[in-house]
């Protein structure tokens, strides 16, 4: 690889937890620099689609026009909710246990509600939480968002009637880089020594 070749660069949503599959990159290609850049969800495709990035972990679903999109895992969503809350007196909420409540929705929180009314306006996780610490509303993120965002004040429980969100690993159609392949097979598990199968 020439000297001058710019790091590989892989984007990855909140949440997402790349570190495992960087540091078997870095154990394989030490010579070849990774960067890690975390971006929110509403930029996910922007970096794929503008170069700087080279590959990214999305959270699904994305437009898949010229990109490739390997499906890698689901996440649980989850009420994050105050923790006097009653909801934090049951193992799991229903949509319906939260019908009466003022729902907060994080721009970057991977849930859509259908049917939902909104109580206020879109805003980061991390204000979200901070309303939902303050005794109101609830907000619905993945588990792992709620994890990231854990406070001693605040609990979570998963929703059961909301499908799960998608965590998937996504690059352009065009790049051939041959980087692309060896994180795909990282990722997928393949030992050093196995070929592309």
């Amino acid at each position: 690889m020439p000297a001058t070749q710019p790091p590989f660069r892989v984007g990855f949503v909140t949440g997402a937890t790349p570190d495992k599959w960087a540091g078997i990159w870095r154990r394989r290609h030490a010579d070849e620099p990774l960067d890690l850049v975390p971006v929110e969800q509403e930029d996910q495709e922007t970096g794929l689609r503008d170069g700087s990035l080279d590959m990214c972990l999305v959270r699904l679903p994305i437009d898949r026009a010229d990109l490739h999109c390997i499906p890698l895992y689901d996440e649980v969503p989850v009420a994050v909710v105050g923790k006097d809350h009653v909801a934090t007196a049951v193992d799991e909420v229903t949509l319906e246990d939260l019908d009466d409540e003022q729902l907060v929705l994080p721009h970057d929180s991977g849930w859509q509600p259908s049917v939902a009314q909104l109580d206020w306006p879109p805003m980061s996780v991390r204000d979200a939480v901070e309303v939902v610490a303050g005794g109101t509303g609830v907000v619905i993120v993945p588990m792992s968002v709620a994890r990231l965002h854990h406070r001693k004040d605040t609990a979570y429980r998963p929703v059961t009637d909301l499908p799960p969100t998608k965590v998937g690993l996504a690059w352009l159609v065009e790049n051939e880089d041959p980087r692309v392949q060896a994180f795909i097979g990282i990722v997928r598990g393949r030992t050093e020594r196995s070929s592309r199968g």
